[in-house]
């Protein structure tokens, strides 16, 4: 099988910076609690065909089974063997996701959870997903088999046993997270998710030898700009990227929310940019997905019936579309959209042609920046692709240089060029590169993305 670990594999050479996906496919989307069937059937309907190159899947091995409160996304989180069965599918089903998807130029990417086991409070049994017995209490996990010895118990220093501050690298790396039975890491046998938002007791830098890692701080800033928080504004995003003191642009791996922060979890607070916040957060993922920075990774999530008591949701614990626990098949609306709460944002028009967009503009430089000193921001990569924003509480209409080959373009954002006309707007490009834009304050979506395969 060909898949690979997610931010894990560890490397001695460059190889392990490289995302493997095949030539002209740059960004990778996240299935999340999606099932091995249901992703075998949307790498060959809908992500090759649109050149997506991978598929974060799920945790694949098996987990504790919690049921107060009734089966929640995080259980996937506290394993209790490597057996390959979930509620996303079993052994022989992630086979043959890996064998398809590959054999239609689409990598399997595992989000590997290495580094605990589940948490101490849970009682021992058999409520597993492949019915493996275990024992937190004892640290018996024989289904792997794991036990006391290869815990960090002995060295926790923290009377609690679990980590009381964040800002001591040692109790980070040594104790337990939210109870969570901490793997010693350093034994050969037993190979943690940093977050860095800076300032953090472990650095995101010291594991640049394992592979690209997950650039947090980017979802965050990103929200925090689209949303015009604390006078940020899109016109200071001219030097994003490692100006804005980010890792390397061949280190990192970039998201605007994932399955943690969308629910307030992880890193990044409120200004994450969920897909409750459609139309901001088309906008953040488009800007995303033009700019050359980092490896892109789309999110593609469930609805779940929000309650926010005092400012929380108490409900943000809720796992994936089921019934009675068996999760939900992804069903496909006549409009391509998905049903059965499943939210498939990487099939919103406007990501996913902004998916083709980056493969387009690959290896172009970023150039021909415009802004007018406030939300109005635009940019090209090269020859190839050239994209507009509006985010101001006013219209544009502005004539820019687009740095694109005279013709009429098809806007990938407003519409779709098929059978060689548009079904959205249509941009001319002059013969000196020139292009007239005029968007609204009040469209629909605040920027449009034009690129040469959509050139009519």
């Amino acid at each position: 099988m060909k898949f690979f670990l997610l931010l894990s594999a560890i490397g001695l050479c460059s190889a392990q910076y490289s995302p493997h996906t095949w030539s002209g496919r740059t960004s990778i989307v996240h299935l999340f609690e999606w099932r091995w069937a249901d992703i075998a059937l949307e790498c060959e309907r809908y992500l090759a065909p649109y050149g997506f190159g991978g598929v974060q899947v799920s945790p694949p091995n098996e987990n504790i089974v919690i049921t107060n409160p009734f089966r929640p996304w995080w259980e996937r989180y506290q394993p209790i063997s490597y057996k390959l069965c979930t509620r996303s599918g079993n052994d022989a089903e992630f086979r043959n996701m890996v064998t398809r998807c590959n054999n239609v130029g689409v990598r399997i990417y595992v989000d590997a959870v290495i580094n605990h086991m589940c948490g101490d409070g849970n009682s021992p049994g058999t409520s597993s997903t492949c019915g493996s017995y275990f024992n937190p209490q004892q640290r018996d996990f024989p289904a792997v088999p794991y036990s006391g010895w290869d815990f960090n118990d002995g060295k926790c220093k923290t009377a609690s046993g679990g980590i009381e501050s964040y800002q001591d690298a040692n109790q980070v790396r040594d104790c337990r997270l939210t109870g969570l039975l901490d793997l010693a890491l350093e034994k050969d046998y037993v190979r943690t998710k940093v977050i860095d938002l800076g300032g953090e007791a472990i650095s995101s830098r010291e594991y640049f030898g394992n592979g690209r890692v997950t650039e947090f701080k980017y979802g965050a800033k990103l929200g925090t700009v689209i949303r015009k928080w604390n006078g940020e504004k899109m016109s200071y995003l001219k030097n994003w990227g490692e100006g804005w003191g980010f890792v390397p642009t061949d280190r990192a791996l970039v998201f605007v929310d994932n399955h943690d922060n969308q629910r307030g979890h992880g890193a990044g607070g409120a200004s994450i940019l969920t897909f409750w916040d459609a139309r901001l957060y088309k906008v953040a993922v488009g800007f995303m997905l033009a700019h050359p920075y980092g490896f892109t990774r789309v999110m593609s999530s469930y609805r779940w019936q929000r309650n926010f008591q005092n400012g929380k949701d108490v409900n943000d614990w809720i796992g994936p579309p089921n019934n009675n626990g068996v999760t939900k098949e992804v069903t496909i609306n006549p409009d391509t959209t998905c049903g059965n709460d499943w939210v498939c944002e990487h099939r919103w028009r406007q990501i996913r042609n902004m998916v083709v967009f980056r493969n387009v503009v690959d290896g172009q430089p970023f150039s021909n920046w415009w802004d007018n000193g406030s939300n109005q921001v635009a940019f090209g990569r090269g020859n190839k692709g050239f994209i507009v924003f509006n985010n101001d509480d006013w219209s544009l209409s502005t004539t820019l240089q687009t740095g694109l080959p005279g013709g009429t373009y098809c806007d990938v954002i407003s519409g779709d060029k098929i059978n060689g006309d548009c079904t959205g707007i249509k941009v001319f490009v002059s013969g000196d590169g020139r292009a007239h834009f005029s968007i609204s304050n009040s469209a629909e979506d605040p920027f449009i993305a034009i690129h040469t395969d959509a050139k009519l």
